[in-house]
This record gives C-alpha cells, sequence and structure tokens, in this order.
C-alpha cells in the first residue's frame, strides 16, 4: 500500500501483478517481492524513471524465522538489477548471527553499516531530548498547558533517566499522555528512579551498563498504576490472576491476536479484557478496532515480564512455562468445541481447496480457532509439560486428530502439521507414554502418506486417506466410524506400513538427477520439464521451483544450489529464497550438441566447476562469478567432473580416459576403460576415485598414484551413474538396464542389487545416484518418470518420488453381471475369460490387431463387446467365445457398456445402436454421454462430482464399472475392487457395514486369487 501511495506510477503494475497472482498474499516471500516490488519497479526501470526511493525495514531481527531472515536479505539484495530507477534499503536491526552472516554474503561495496553503539552518548542523547520536546509539547497542547511546560530541569532528568534508551522515552511519554492528570504522572516517572541502588541483578560496579533497570522500574509503575484504588483483597488477586493470564498469553503469543479473538481463546468476557487493557496503552498497541491484532511496542516488555529478576513484584511475574501450559490448554479446549467434520459444511467430499473462497475458510475457522490448530503442539513442547498415556494431549488425538488435520487442509498448513507432529513424537517417548508414542507414531507415518490430498482437498481426510492406509493403523481403527457409508465396499489394502513414506509428485516430465543437500533437509530433483524442484526432506513439502534442469550440485553449506540453464550457462541459486544468485556465461555454443555435463562444488564452498561438451572444464568465484580457471586439455567432450574433498584435486572423464588435475597441471591420465567414461566420483577421503564406463565396468583407481586398484564387473549393462557414500564405505553404480549395484567400497564385494524400475522402455534408463548425508538412504532417478529412495542396507525402496507410467501389463477387465466371470484385456491384443472364483482361464479371444481399450458384458451377461485400438468393436459369445460380429465404428472407443435392453452400445463417445447397424459399416460419431460412476485421473467420479482420490499407488492402468462397482486394473496384475451405493454422496456419511474385497490377477495370468474381509 505504501509504494502505490508514494510511488503513483507503480500503481498499474501492481495492480496488474495481484489480478494476475489473486492469490499472492498466499505466495512465498520470494514470489511476492518479484511480483509485488521488483517487477513494477523494473517496468519503471524501462519507462526511464530516474527517480530515487527510499524503503525503510525497522527492527529485522524481531522476525522469529531466521530462514526467513535470510530470504528478507537476500532479496533486499537483488534490488540492484535496477538499472535507471534507484532503490535505496535503510534496515535497522541488532547484529544476530544470522543477519551479520547474511550480511557477509554480500559484497561489501553493496551495503554500509553503522554500528549504533559505537555513536556517542552525548549524540543520543542529543536525539532524545529533540524526542521528548517534541512529544512533551504536544501533550502540552492537548492540555493546554504552559507553553514551557514541564521546564528544562524536568526535561534534562527525564533524558538522564532515559540512559540512552529510546524504547524508555517513548513508553514513558505514552504513559504521560493516556493520564488524566498529566503533571502527576510526570511525578511517578521522576520519584521512581530517584534511588537507583545495586541488586543481584544490577551489581553496582554495572549500574552505569545497565540502562534496563529504568525501563523495568517505568514497566512496573505502568502495571502498578493500571490497579484501582479501593479494591479488596480478593478483587485484587482476581484483577492481578487476569492480568497475568492476559499478558502471559500476549508475551508468549507465536502469531499476534485480536483482542476479540484473545477473549473467545481464554473464554473471557468483552468487560474482563476492557478492564486489564484499559491503562496499559504506553506498554501495547491496542487498536480501537477489536478484530485488529494487539501488539507490543518493544520486545523488552516481553523480557522484564518474564523474568523473575527483572518483574520482581510476584503479583505481576509470569511463569514462561506456565503461560505456554496455559495456551495450550485453551487451545486444546477450543479446538475440542469448535472442529468437526466438513467444518465449513460443504457437503462435498471431492471440493479442492483452490475452488473455495478464502472468506469462506475464514468464516468457518476464526483467528483463535486457527491459531490453536497452527500452535498448540509448540505451547505444550514450551511448556515443558511431561506427557502421558491417556492425558490431555492423548485425548484430544484420539477424538480429534482427523478434524484438525482436515482443518490444518483449509489453512493451507498441513506440512506446518507435519512439523508438529514430528516435534510431538520427540518428546512423547515409549518409555514414558508407550500408547500415546505409538498413537503419534502412527498419525505422522497417516499424514506424510496423505499429505498431498489432504492439502488438495481436505474433507478427503475421512475418506481417501482413512480407506487406503493399512488395515493395523492405529488412526484407521481409531476412526473407523468416519469412513463414509457412500462406500459399500472398501478396496482390500496392505496390512501394515511400508517403508513407503510418501510419494512426492510434481514434475511432468521425467527426473534426470536428485541430491540431498549435505544437512540433509532439502532433496533437489531435476527433470526433463526444466523444473529444478526443492522438496523439505521431511514433510515432502515443495520449498522451491526453480527454472533450470540437470546436472544439479549442492554447496556443502546447503545455503547455495547449482544448476545447468542451458546449453552453455549455470545459474547459482539462494536454496532458500529461489534468487538467482550469479549466472555463469563462458561455455562455447557453437556447436548445438555442446552442453554442461556436470557441476561440483569445491568443499571450501566459493569455487564451483562445471564440465562440458565443449571440451573443457571451468573454474568460477561463485560469488563474484568471475572464471578463475579453464582446463582445455581435454581432447573430447568432458561428461563428468568430480573435486576431491581436500578441493586440491579435480577428476575428469572424457569418453575412454579420465584426467586428475592440480589447478590447470594435468597430474594423470587414466587410461583402461574400452569405452566411453560416463560418471566419476572421489571418495569422501579424497584416496579413491571411481569411473562408470559404458563397457559395463565401474574401475576403482589411486587418486595420487593413478593405479588401478579395482575393476567392478557384474553390471549386463552400460553404467552411466556413480557415488560414494558419505562414509566411504559403499559405492553406488547404475546401469542402463534399470538396475543399482551397492558395492562394498574396499573389497568390491556386491552388497545389493536394487531392482524397482520399470523396464517398458529402453530409453527410461536410470540416469543418477545419490546418497543421503548419514548414508543410510540412496536415491536414484530413472527417466520411468521416477526417483526411487532405498534402504541402502537392505535394498528395500523406502519412496517413490513422482512416479508416471505409460505402458501397463494389461489394459482393462470387467466382471460378468452375475460375478462369476472375469474378462482381462491385456497389450499382447487379446482378450481372456477367467473363472473369477477359481482363477482359471476359460477363454482366450484372438481377433483383435491391436491394444484393447474397453470391454463389457451384455446384461444376461451371455455376451461380451470389446473395443479396441484398431476401431472396432467386437461381439463375443461368452460361453464358446466365438466372434458373433465385428463393427467398423471409424473411431477408438475408451469405455463401452450394454443398454439396460441390450440394444445399443453405450461408449464415451456416444451411443451406438446394435439394432440398425450393420457389420463392418462405419458408424456416426454420436452425441455425448455422462457414466455414473467414473475414474478420471486420479479420482473416483459420481456423475460430474469428485468423491475418492486414488493415491499414486492405486491408479489403474485400466477401469471397469459395472452399476455401482469399480474394478481397477495396475500395472502390478493386481485389481482393486470398489463399490459405491445409490446414497447421496455425503462428506460426513458414517462407515460402510460391508466387506472388503480385492482380485490380484497374477503377471502369468495363471491364477487369480479372490480375498475377502467382513
Amino acid at each position: 500500500m505504501q509504494i502505490t501511495q508514494n510511488v503513483p506510477a507503480s500503481r498499474q503494475y501492481i495492480r496488474d501483478a495481484v489480478t494476475e497472482r489473486n492469490d499472492i498474499a498466499s505466495q512465498s516471500l520470494h514470489d511476492q517481492w518479484e511480483q509485488l516490488i521488483l517487477r513494477p519497479l523494473l517496468k519503471l526501470d524501462e519507462h526511464s524513471d530516474q527517480s530515487t526511493y527510499v524503503l525503510v525495514i525497522d527492527a529485522l531481527d524481531e522476525c522469529d524465522n531466521n530462514s526467513n531472515i535470510r530470504i528478507i536479505i537476500s532479496l533486499l539484495a537483488k534490488a540492484r538489477c535496477l538499472k535507471t530507477t534507484r532503490l535505496r534499503i535503510f534496515l535497522t536491526s541488532r547484529p544476530e548471527i544470522p543477519i551479520r552472516n547474511e550480511f557477509q554474503q554480500i559484497l561489501d561495496t553493496q551495503h554500509r553499516d553503522f554500528v549504533l553503539h559505537n555513536i556517542s552518548p552525548s549524540i543520543i542523547d542529543h536525539d532524545i531530548s529533540i524526542f521528548f520536546e517534541y512529544s512533551l509539547n504536544l501533550i502540552g497542547q492537548e492540555h493546554a498547558l504552559d507553553v514551557y511546560w514541564p521546564g528544562e530541569e524536568v526535561l534534562r532528568r527525564l533524558i538522564q533517566i532515559a540512559d540512552g534508551l529510546f524504547i524508555w522515552a517513548a513508553t514513558a511519554c505514552r504513559f504521560i499522555q493516556e493520564g488524566f492528570l498529566v503533571d502527576e504522572r510526570v511525578q511517578i516517572l521522576l520519584e521512581g528512579n530517584t534511588s537507583i541502588h545495586a541488586t543481584e541483578e544490577y551489581p553496582e560496579e554495572h549500574l552505569e551498563v545497565h540502562p534496563e533497570k529504568h525501563l523495568d522500574e517505568l514497566y512496573t509503575t505502568i502495571l502498578k498504576k493500571s490497579f484501582r484504588p479501593g479494591y479488596s483483597a480478593r478483587e485484587k488477586e482476581k484483577f492481578y490472576g487476569l492480568l497475568r493470564s492476559i499478558l502471559g498469553s500476549i508475551v508468549v503469543f507465536l502469531s499476534p491476536l485480536s483482542a476479540n479473538s484473545l477473549r473467545r481463546l481464554l473464554n473471557i468476557t468483552k468487560h474482563e479484557i476492557d478492564l486489564a487493557l484499559n491503562d496499559l496503552h504506553a506498554i501495547l498497541n491496542i487498536p480501537k478496532v477489536d478484530s485488529y491484532p494487539l501488539r507490543l511496542h518493544h520486545p523488552s516488555f516481553r523480557y522484564y515480564l518474564l523474568s523473575k529478576k527483572r518483574c520482581k513484584d510476584p503479583d505481576l511475574w509470569v511463569d514462561k512455562n506456565q503461560a505456554h501450559q496455559t495456551l495450550a490448554d485453551y487451545c486444546i479446549r477450543l479446538m475440542s468445541t469448535s472442529l468437526k467434520p466438513d467444518i465449513c459444511e460443504f457437503d462435498a467430499p471431492g471440493i479442492l481447496m483452490a475452488e473455495v473462497e478464502r472468506s469462506i475458510i475464514d468464516q468457518n475457522l476464526p483467528p483463535e480457532v486457527q491459531y490453536a490448530c497452527l500452535y498448540w503442539i509448540k505451547h505444550v513442547q514450551k511448556s515443558g509439560a511431561q506427557l502421558c498415556d491417556d492425558g490431555q494431549v492423548h485425548r484430544f488425538l484420539q477424538k480429534h486428530l482427523l478434524h484438525w488435520l482436515e482443518a490444518l487442509g483449509w489453512m493451507g498448513k498441513v506440512s506446518e502439521g507435519v512439523h508438529a507432529i514430528v516435534a510431538l513424537q520427540s518428546f512423547a517417548t515409549s518409555d514414558d507414554c508407550p500408547n500415546l508414542s505409538h498413537f503419534i507414531h502412527d498419525a505422522k507415518r497417516f499424514v506424510l502418506y496423505n499429505r498431498s490430498i489432504i492439502e488438495q482437498a481436505p474433507i478427503q481426510t475421512y475418506c481417501s486417506a482413512l480407506i487406503f492406509v493399512p488395515t493395523t493403523s492405529i488412526v484407521r481403527k481409531q476412526f473407523a466410524d468416519c469412513t463414509p457409508k457412500w462406500i459399500e465396499m472398501l478396496p482390500r489394502v496392505e496390512e501394515n506400513w511400508n517403508a513407503l513414506l510418501q510419494t512426492l509428485e510434481g514434475h511432468s516430465d521425467p527426473v534426470l538427477n536428485v541430491a540431498f543437500s549435505p544437512d540433509g533437509k532439502t532433496l533437489a530433483s531435476a527433470s526433463l520439464d526444466r523444473m529444478v524442484k526443492l522438496w523439505d526432506a521431511r514433510s515432502g513439502v515443495v520449498l522451491q521451483k526453480l527454472m533450470g534442469h540437470s546436472p544439479i550440485a549442492f554447496s556443502l553449506d546447503s545455503k547455495t544450489l547449482a544448476s545447468a540453464f542451458n546449453v552453455r550457462t549455470v545459474q547459482l541459486w539462494d536454496a532458500g529464497s529461489g534468487v538467482v544468485l550469479q549466472t555463469l556465461e563462458d561455455h562455447s555454443s557453437y556447436n548445438n550438441d555442446n552442453y554442461i555435463r556436470a557441476i561440483a562444488f569445491l568443499p571450501d564452498g566459493k569455487t564451483l566447476a562445471s564440465a562440458s561438451s565443449d571440451q573443457t572444464v571451468k573454474l568460477w568465484d561463485a560469488r563474484s562469478g568471475i572464471v578463475l580457471q579453464t582446463l582445455k586439455s581435454c581432447s573430447a567432450s568432458v561428461q563428468a567432473v568430480a573435486i576431491s574433498l581436500d578441493g586440491k584435486t579435480l577428476a575428469s572423464a572424457s569418453y575412454e580416459t579420465v584426467k586428475l588435475w592440480d589447478a590447470d597441471v594435468v597430474l594423470q591420465t587414466l587410461e583402461g576403460h574400452s569405452g566411453s567414461v560416463c560418471a566419476i566420483a572421489f571418495s569422501p577421503d579424497g584416496k579413491t576415485l571411481a569411473s562408470a564406463s559404458l563397457d559395463r565396468t565401474v574401475k576403482l583407481w589411486d587418486a595420487r598414484s593413478g593405479a588401478m586398484l579395482q575393476t567392478l564387473e557384474g553390471h549386463l549393462d552400460q553404467v552411466l551413474a556413480v557415488a560414494f557414500s558419505p562414509d566411504g564405505k559403499m559405492l553406488a553404480s547404475a546401469s542402463e538396464g534399470r538396475i543399482v549395484k551397492i558395492w562394498d567400497a574396499v573389497s568390491g564385494v556386491v552388497l545389493q542389487t536394487l531392482k524397482d524400475h520399470s523396464s517398458y522402455d529402453d530409453e527410461k534408463y536410470i540416469r543418477a545416484v545419490a546418497f543421503s548425508p548419514d548414508s543410510k538412504i540412496l536415491a536414484s532417478a530413472s527417466g520411468d518418470p521416477s526417483v526411487k529412495l532405498w534402504d541402502a542396507r537392505s535394498g528395500i525402496v523406502l519412496q517413490t518420488l513422482d512416479r508416471h507410467s505409460s505402458y501397463n501389463s494389461f489394459w482393462v477387465v470387467a466382471f460378468s453381471p452375475d460375478g462369476k466371470m472375469l474378462a482381462s484385456a491385456s497389450d499382447d491384443q487379446t482378450v481372456r475369460l477367467w473363472d473369477a472364483g477359481s482363477g482359471v482361464v476359460l477363454q482366450t479371444l484372438e481377433g483383435h490387431f491391436r491394444d484393447v481399450w474397453a470391454m463389457a458384458f451384455s446384461p444376461d451377461g451371455k455376451t461380451l463387446a470389446s473395443a479396441s485400438d484398431d476401431q472396432t468393436v467386437k461381439l463375443w459369445d461368452a460361453g464358446s467365445g466365438v466372434v458373433l460380429q465385428t463393427f467398423n465404428i471409424g473411431y477408438t472407443a475408451d469405455s463401452i457398456s450394454f443398454s439396460d435392453d441390450s440394444t445399443s452400445l453405450l461408449t464415451d463417445k456416444g451411443i451406438l445402436p446394435l439394432s440398425s447397424f450393420a457389420s463392418d459399416s462405419i458408424a456416426p460419431l454420436p452425441s455425448q454421454i455422462a457414466t455414473s460412476v467414473h475414474v478420471k485421473d486420479q479420482w473416483v467420479s459420481l456423475r460430474t462430482d469428485r468423491i475418492l482420490w486414488l493415491p499414486p499407488e492405486y491408479r489403474p492402468s485400466c477401469v471397469a464399472v459395472s452399476r455401482n462397482v469399480v474394478a481397477l486394473g495396475h500395472i502390478s496384475g493386481r485389481v482393486t475392487l470398489m463399490a459405491f451405493n445409490d446414497l447421496r454422496v455425503s462428506s460426513t456419511s458414517p462407515s460402510p457395514t460391508s466387506s472388503i474385497d480385492e482380485v490380484t490377477l497374477y503377471p502369468s495370468g495363471t491364477e487369480t486369487r479372490m480375498a475377502a474381509g467382513g
């Protein structure tokens, strides 16, 4: 608002940005800065606006989130991209460590520092005197006092008592101003500070360097003044208790609340809160509108009130732990009475967060309820309370966990919920409270597995999230009654949680590279969709979306990410803010085949190496973007580059050779591979170099002598990627055949062979492998497209990230009306009829010459219709397998079903009349029709309404629908069955009473198993 008021020319540009991104208020700091500040100023730049603007940021240190502080400073540094419009930034702050560290990353020529502690006390006193003169003059005018009021002597004593603290002067003026008898209030200030004596908190020898003592006495005076004379002892006790409760809550709040919200949270009356706050305007910013947030004028009041040494009056002092415990209790009470299923009363289980106006959410989740949902666990943690089985926290989770998760979904805060549950787990130990500990562990698995859908469609918390988790899940059992009754038959799911924590979806093309940040907190993935995504490794939330592609690499301090940007450019990004720090351009681009093959940071974090197919390796100053060295002794395209941990040796791979470099001098040329070298990596101690080659081998070399130590053989295809574990004990290699091998780095013995990547396309090979910092997890990136996280010791798949599939083992399944027969269509262009009870193949129907996409039985079960990509529909005798008729319809039908009287086929393109339809004739394209229950993309829908989200593991390769029964075929050979009753779908319906069923078709097609449960 201030920019639009002070820079009128920017109004239209800011208005356009808000119109383009109407959700800008919920976007990242980076996006807000780019869209609302920098881009409008850049457009002014384009119109040659040579004005100078000053942006003032006060008290940056009061930002609670250190990560946000880093982001803000790095964003401010981007203002230097303005060429014509001049933006100057005036920033004040205490010299906290995160702030000092971040400014050290900015060149000295780009900022100037002024340390206020080094300013002469006489200058500060002079400035305070100006402030007093101005403020007291205004107060005198308001009260019609003498023009010379309060006099030079009083002014001198007030300046002396302030002792260089502007906050004391400002608080004192507010205290005087709000009084009826201003002279009396001035006298209170003067008398309260006449006798300064030594205390344990302020020893005599240090009195002169503790001006906070004056401030403490001022705060005590103001609080005491709010007490009405004439109160009885009982009234006095009650008033002080009320004051401690209100002020204690305000000073430990993790986010400010209004007087209205505070009143509802603490369950007190408007009269009580007005009584307590009426005389505290000197220390609190109390808006005239009760819906605006209450704020402290200065954080020093928080330190005073919570310090028993500074706030010496026991009637006023607030116990910090007790204040947090009180707020935790009130948060839990408020949530228990406010939260419920479908809290916004949409009565539509598939409604998406993106379809809902924010005002509706805020109406049903007022600020105090949102505060309670977001911070109750933090208050429990900060209270230091000992958790126990069947205690307050345990009982709340058992009754309201799903309601809480739904609320977080509407608030857009599910990731914060993940972190809160993880924090709760850390201090709810299995020794002290085993039942609570087990419940929290299961709740963590539940929310990690379902985070994506709770964020997209919060009411699915009671639908998809509940029915697809394992049957032994504590959460599933606890909330069994919440399962909607419109699901008549639940799908059969796994019995226990497996190693998969969550699936991260977001890339639209194959993932080529993944990398953990050295601190293990962030995972980066690079895809052919030209996006680099940064994920929170704990919650799975996307932190940043950056334009770029493989290769990628983190600096050792995890703060900087390097990625290729185009064929000749590397970009350095601030991993926290997503801000581009440097664009490195110097590689040759004369040949379209030239592109950057590998990048790596030196251990000092200041130098980056990039290897290109232009036959060079370049060393860059990561801070300035200057090329330090160009290594040109490569006779062929550089395929890979690696740097020893001591930063002294660089290795480059070009086809059959590996070169070791010291500065720009070639130390060794390692020859021995019979095929091109695709990847190389140094061991953590820098003594060993591994090289992976198209000759299907991995070789280990002595990095000093160049001697070949071992040749690791076992891959049946070209080896494309290699990586050492950070502990140096293991080596991982990946081949074109989608096989990952983990080797003992010393003995060369194969420890694990990992084979879980899809193998349907020869082009979809594994592109990269990387170990987590603790060496326990291996990440492999494949073009299938998926990223898999493996337990490096056991070889178990822990997670599959962003998995998509294009080809399937079979396409479609269909049940006969009596349920005794099952038809399946495979990519071998045949249809098979199975006995659904025994799994025996009854018939194999051959006749289509392309893949079969859709099938359906007639109502009497005697005829089967099949639709193929060959643009025909065939009618088969289900008993004998004989072709009854073939229709050339001129298009591919993706779904078909018989009409009730069997006179027509209903296709996804429309109605196909059979009675008047001649064999081998061309059918006119019919009008569109709508089915009842159907599956589209990730959803099961009823007519036009989404009702049930399908997790990645349950998304089908083919679908069959028979009235209210949906069959999902999967590439594993499994078929999942679900039934939906005819009642109106409601998001708050109670649970179904029928059984769980599933049919599993084994890949061989020779065995079928029917499973049922009660």
